[in-house]
């Protein structure tokens, strides 16, 4: 039993690529990034339990406004990744990350809840440290590429805009 659990540690000690994790190269961001995501997904931590939340969860309250907001915030961090030389697969998790939030977020209820437990903006930053080059610069496709996730994702925001403006309006048509 014991060289089980020896093997399981040392399994958890490494990354998908068999990298270690403590040799894995670590990129230096800016403290803007930092805050950012500190601010979005970690800035208030619950004392007895520990559980911590960020602007997200709360501005996240408001619907539809709160999760826009929030996602525009996030397409900063996005934009990051291509200064940083993250390659376009890992560009696509992030925005996949930026997606999931917002469409999940946006529930009432289960969007609030999930905000708390889904933290889209550490994650991202934690993919640019672990997969960036840190060149400070990206190709002209990198950013093509990006601005094409970003109006996707502009246009998943706006689709559920509309969505919600049209089911009050279909509400307030039947109260009437």
């Amino acid at each position: 039993m014991g060289q089980f659990i020896k093997i399981m540690e040392e399994i958890q000690k490494r990354s998908r690529f068999e990298t270690v994790v403590k040799d894995r190269k670590q990129i230096e961001l800016e403290e803007s990034l930092e805050n950012l995501s500190k601010y979005l997904d970690n800035w208030v931590k619950i004392p007895v339990v520990g559980w911590r939340f960020g602007l997200d969860a709360i501005i996240g309250l408001v619907p539809n406004v709160g999760d826009t907001l929030t996602s525009l915030a996030s397409f900063y961090i996005l934009i990051a990744g291509v200064r940083h030389g993250v390659p376009k697969i890992t560009l696509l998790r992030m925005a996949f990350n930026i997606g999931l939030d917002y469409v999940v977020g946006a529930i009432p209820f289960i969007g609030d809840a999930f905000d708390f437990v889904w933290k889209a903006n550490k994650q991202n930053i934690d993919l640019i440290r672990e997969r960036g080059t840190g060149n400070d610069k990206g190709t002209t496709s990198d950013y093509i590429f990006v601005g094409v996730i970003i109006l996707a994702l502009i246009a998943i925001l706006i689709g559920s805009i509309a969505a919600s403006v049209y089911i009050l309006y279909l509400i307030f048509d039947r109260l009437r």
